[in-house]
Parts: structure tokens; C-alpha cells; sequence
């Protein structure tokens, strides 16, 4: 009986584990070779300047980064997105937030307080957030896009530059 026990908690733990490689945050670069195309996602800005839609971005490297008014470590990456935007912008990288489960006001002040220069969509049932494989409890998630549309980076907890660069460039070296 202990044996079984012994072998299936070691089954479930491998179970948990995946071949691709991971850095200390949990994050990973996804090859070429097992991306997939990103979900349909699109939406209203929330400084009402438009609408933002990700077919419209083909051909670019986009940054996704799910986020809450209520979520500290979302408060402290906020500043390293930016240096990551600035750093990547002129060659051709677009952000763009996608608020989950929060309030409009919440969220409004959030955004005043934290001034991001890239737009953000506001997602209060977290229905976008859940078509990128985003549980509203797993936030910060950063998402990133290849030129191709493919998902090719997944970071779920807090990002930083060091961090979010090297992906960005890689993936702006990459052949469309």
C-alpha cells in the first residue's frame, strides 16, 4: 500500500512537469515548432482613444500583460513593462493590458496612478483573459505574440526587465 502511494505521488508529480525549459519565475519560451495561434482578442480602450484589436498587430511582436487595480506585484512590474516598452517600441513591439476582474473606477485609478503609455482593455468578466489560458487568480500573466500571431512566451507572476527584454528581442529576431 505505501509503495502505491509512494509511485503515484511520484506519478502526479511528474505529471506537473513539462519538457520545456523554465526560468526561476515559471516562465517560458515557447519553440517555434509547438506554438499556437493566439485566440481572437480585442476590445474598447479604457481612455476611450479606440479600440484595440491583435489581428491587427500581424506582423509585430505584442506584449500582453493581464493585470487588477488590486494586485500588488501588477503595481510593481508596471514600471519595468514600461522600460521593456521603451527599450522595444521603435522596432515595432506593442503593448497593450487587459484588466481582469476588477471594478471600472478600481481600475480607472490604477491607471492614473501608474500612467502606463500603452493602452489597456478592460475584461471584468475575464472572458479575454480566459481565451490566453488566464485564470483571473493567476495575475500578473504576460503574454507574448509572435509576428506570426503564435504565442511564443508565457510568464505567470511578476515580470521585470531582465526578464521580458531577451524574449522581446529574441522574438524580434525571428523571421516572420
Amino acid at each position: 500500500m505505501r509503495r502505491a502511494l509512494v509511485l503515484m505521488l511520484v506519478l502526479a508529480l511528474a505529471a506537473c512537469t513539462s519538457s520545456t525549459p523554465k526560468n526561476a519565475l515559471g516562465s517560458r519560451k515557447i519553440a517555434v515548432a509547438d506554438r499556437v495561434a493566439a485566440p481572437t482578442m480585442g476590445g474598447e480602450l479604457m481612455d476611450g482613444s479606440g479600440r484595440f484589436e491583435l489581428a491587427q498587430h500581424k506582423g509585430q511582436v505584442v506584449v500582453v500583460n493581464f493585470w487588477a487595480s488590486y494586485c500588488p506585484p501588477c503595481r510593481s512590474e508596471a514600471p519595468e513593462l514600461e522600460k521593456v516598452l521603451a527599450a522595444t517600441k521603435t522596432d515595432g513591439v506593442t503593448f497593450i493590458g487587459v484588466n481582469v476582474r476588477d471594478q471600472r473606477g478600481k481600475a480607472e485609478a490604477y491607471l492614473a496612478d501608474v500612467k502606463p503609455t500603452y493602452g489597456s482593455i478592460f475584461d471584468p468578466s475575464a472572458a479575454l483573459a480566459l481565451n490566453f489560458d488566464v485564470p483571473p487568480n493567476s495575475i500578473p500573466a504576460t503574454l507574448v505574440v509572435d509576428k506570426a500571431g503564435r504565442i511564443a512566451a508565457v510568464m505567470r507572476s511578476e515580470v521585470d526587465q531582465a526578464l521580458l527584454e531577451p524574449i522581446v528581442r529574441d522574438l524580434l529576431a525571428e523571421k516572420a
